[in-house]
């Protein structure tokens, strides 16, 4: 009897070995699954979009490092790559809802990828907090996804009222990166204020397009220079917008030259060189305004971490996306993705390094903007503007 019970359990044992040989993961985590508290974040870490992701990872990780528990247990990053693709972003989402079981998502860099996760997110019951995803469509209709950036419908009032109240311009042209969610919705927020401020409905006298990954912009400026434009709004990714930079001094063309927040990468100095002087764009968060505690706080560890490299306002945005969801998980009291939804949505006057996190009723942040300019090789303040007031 004693014989035949060790050969039942060697089989057994055996049998169990086979299993997670044939696809049954076991926990990647040294800790039981029930100790761990499993965070995803979906970003683009490969393709055109690359060095966005990276700089909002370093932000989740420098967070992770500081605060590594919540409720007690261990936080467990899971980090998948989108590979700047909207069917890859989707194919993140369900990964991390259905094969990692995953309590809450943080991410993308790039609108389009977080509008083609989304409908997973909302499907699976499971929450995610965007970190710069700024296009309107992103949480519209979507009670699962939340976010810690502002909106381009405020994003794009404050560069229109800065075109036209400090470049002092009545007269501009768009170059819009078409296959891009982002760049299209910014552009018409930005449209809408400046037709409105100028009173006139040809205010955009010029329109071009192109599409991710096109490097001659030669045509599109050509058309700019006949336009009789005053000065030029081009948001877009930062490659293609460096190189429009470059491209514009190399014809000769000398307008004042608008952005989004997509351009403050380093590429984007690094590529345009001298062309990127004097280029004025929106973003989230800048070292010399110190917006909450919490600021300072990311800063000195970002020091530490990081010594000699300034921190991108998406680095910080990552960093507020992750505190903030241990903040909703210690809220939530539990681990489960619905009880942590509900305490997202009731976020109010959150302080992150980015500023202070309220989510109105579609789970947007409501909260202030930084315009920056390139200054001497490097991104330098100019000024903050407060969110719009309803």
């Amino acid at each position: 009897m004693k014989k035949n019970l060790s050969l039942l359990l060697a089989l057994v044992m055996i049998l169990s070995i086979v299993a997670v040989g044939c696809g049954q993961q076991a926990a990647p985590s040294e800790q039981p699954a029930e100790e761990v508290i499993k965070i995803g974040v979906f970003e683009p870490l490969t393709g055109a979009n690359a060095a966005g992701g990276e700089l909002e990872v370093e932000g989740i990780k420098l967070a992770n490092k500081l605060y590594p528990t919540v409720l007690g247990k261990k936080v467990e990053l899971i980090i998948l790559d989108n590979k700047s693709d909207k069917v890859e972003a989707a194919n993140a989402a369900t990964r991390l809802v259905d094969q990692d079981k995953v309590s809450v998502v943080l991410g993308s860099w790039g609108s389009g990828f977080s509008i083609a996760a989304g409908a997973v997110y909302k499907e699976a019951g499971v929450p995610a907090i965007g970190t710069s995803c700024t296009n309107p469509l992103v949480t519209l209709n979507n009670e699962y996804y939340f976010r810690v950036c502002f909106i381009d419908p405020f994003q794009g009032n404050v560069m229109a009222n800065y075109a036209f109240n400090e470049v002092k311009v009545k007269k501009v042209a768009f170059i819009i990166e078409k296959s891009n969610d982002y760049s299209v919705g910014l552009a018409k927020f930005f449209n809408d204020t400046f037709v409105e401020l100028t009173g006139d409905q040809n205010a955009v006298v010029y329109t071009g397009y192109y599409n991710t990954g096109d490097q001659d912009f030669t045509a599109q400026l050509t058309g700019i220079k006949a336009s009789g434009a005053e000065a030029i709004f081009a948001p877009g990714n930062f490659t293609e917008s460096a190189l429009i930079m470059k491209q514009a001094k190399e014809l000769g063309l000398t307008l004042p030259i608008l952005g989004g927040d997509t351009w403050e990468t380093p590429e984007v100095i690094d590529i345009a060189g001298a062309a990127a002087e004097g280029v004025v764009f929106s973003t989230f968060f800048d070292a010399n305004a110190k917006l909450t505690p919490v600021t300072t706080e990311f800063l000195d560890a970002y020091a530490k971490e990081y010594a000699g490299k300034e921190p991108a306002a998406v680095t910080a945005l990552g960093f507020d996306s992750y505190i903030l969801a241990l903040d909703a998980i210690e809220r939530a009291g539990s681990a489960d993705p619905k009880a942590i939804r509900d305490a997202l949505a009731a976020t109010k006057d959150f302080p992150g390094a980015a500023g202070t996190v309220s989510l109105d009723e579609n789970g947007d942040a409501v909260k202030s903007a930084v315009i920056k300019t390139v200054k001497d090789g490097k991104f330098t303040y100019l000024t903050t503007v407060e969110p719009i007031k309803k």
